[in-house]
């Protein structure tokens, strides 16, 4: 439908702004008021969902990271006076201790490509990162939009209960006149009282659960309490089905699949960092030393160097190279889930939508054709109330089939959507 397309084209344009400003602080969250269409609570939602912001500071730590994984060692200075207990000794006495003072600065020299292994592995947390924020996205998007749906079909669910509560009062009066003229007996009029009250309690249930639905709404954008007045939309209006192999093939693009791709390159630069581990590193130092009584002075140098003797890290590179097969593992355990649920919205979409047309083009006019004759034939004394009653719960019925029908074709068309990461319009052209 042109709506659903136009909002997830504009949405796959914003997906690179950020969720919250730079500054730690929270700005202020809009609450719309009057008629909201799908693009305006997409939108809110993306600009103001609290659950966005924790992926979105996550993106920014990995990033500080990324930059971090970057530094060398910083240098180490030292000061060292030796041989201080022999400083009060003649400097000609024979034997004599000489005070030392050694100023030193060291630094640690790394080797079996440490650092560049350490950006590696930072850069894959940036990456993955990055896709966990975008499919935090996608579900952000698929949630707001079954919510949305939601409401819609509350909406709808008021106005056909309004409807019956109208045509029970119809039914109601007539009853009412037939008993005034003693055609019938009063119980006919107590039982159309019996009606007009049950519809006008399916009327206020059906109230309610719409009030719900508009708050569940409106906390996707950080407000518990909800000041619009409708959504605009049309309930009955469809997706065109893409075939099974159709949204198949779309799985390779989405977040979902790509982060266990940059996982597995994660997991090997975690494999090289190991692998660095196993190299020594070198300290290498120089400095100034002055003996003190002598007024002399020389210069210091030294390397030092660990010997990989008891540990050459060979379990943790052990153990690093096992994550990655696991990662692949992980890999083709999740398309397989991604597909079995794909195949299941698929199906659900599809059951939906052959109900739907069912009762939309066979049941429902059948339904309302016996209604309409029953109704006329009631006031002309050809039917019993019962009749009436009869033929308007199949009515009324049929059309809360047909709304319940709609409204798990739109939350199955959600699920498909968000599995695939673009709307299924683009996929069936």
């Amino acid at each position: 439908m042109w709506m659903r397309h136009v909002v997830v084209a504009g949405l796959v344009m914003s997906l690179a702004a950020p969720v919250w400003a730079q500054s730690a602080t929270r700005p202020t969250r809009q609450n719309p008021t009057g008629l909201v269409t799908l693009a305006d609570v997409v939108r809110l939602a993306l600009e103001q969902s609290p659950d966005l912001a924790a992926f979105d500071w996550g993106r920014r730590a990995a990033e500080a990271r990324l930059v971090q994984a970057g530094r060398r060692p910083n240098p180490v200075a030292s000061v060292t006076l030796d041989d201080v207990a022999g400083s009060g000794r003649a400097a000609d006495t024979a034997g004599a201790v000489e005070p030392q003072l050694t100023i030193q600065l060291s630094q640690l020299v790394e080797l079996g490509a440490k650092r560049a292994a350490r950006q590696a592995l930072a850069a894959g947390d940036e990456t993955v990162a990055g896709l966990d924020y975008e499919a935090a996205r996608l579900d952000v998007l698929s949630r707001v939009t079954a919510a949305f749906h939601h409401v819609l079909a509350g909406q709808e669910a008021v106005a056909q209960a309004a409807v019956g509560l109208a045509l029970a009062q119809q039914v109601q009066q007539t009853a009412a006149a037939r008993v005034a003229a003693g055609v019938v007996s009063p119980i006919e009029e107590t039982r159309a009282d019996v009606l007009v009250s049950s519809a006008q309690l399916e009327t206020d249930r059906a109230q309610r659960t719409l009030d719900a639905r508009r708050r569940q709404l409106s906390a996707h954008w950080g407000h518990a309490s909800p000041v619009f007045e409708r959504v605009a939309g049309d309930i009955s209006v469809l997706p065109p089905l893409p075939s099974i192999e159709a949204l198949s093939a779309a799985l390779a693009g989405t977040p979902d699949l790509a982060r266990w791709t940059a996982e597995v390159e994660r997991r090997q630069a975690a494999l090289s960092v190991a692998r660095g581990a196993a190299t020594p590193d070198l300290t290498v130092s120089a400095g100034y030393r002055r003996f003190t009584s002598l007024g002399s002075q020389a210069l210091v140098v030294g390397v030092s160097v660990p010997i990989p003797f008891f540990d050459r890290n060979k379990d943790g590179i052990r153990a690093a190279d096992a994550e990655i097969a696991r990662a692949r593992v992980e890999a083709d355990a999740a398309l397989l889930h991604l597909q079995s649920r794909l195949a299941d919205a698929h199906r659900a979409f599809a059951s939906a939508v052959d109900d739907a047309t069912t009762l939309r083009t066979r049941v429902i006019p059948s339904a309302q054709s016996v209604f309409d004759a029953v109704r006329e034939g009631y006031q002309l004394g050809r039917f019993g109330l019962m009749d009436v009653l009869d033929a308007q719960r199949t009515l009324a019925m049929a059309n809360r089939d047909l709304l319940a029908a709609l409204t798990d074709a739109h939350q199955a068309a959600v699920a498909v959507e968000r599995l695939v990461g673009r709307p299924m319009i683009d996929i069936a052209r």
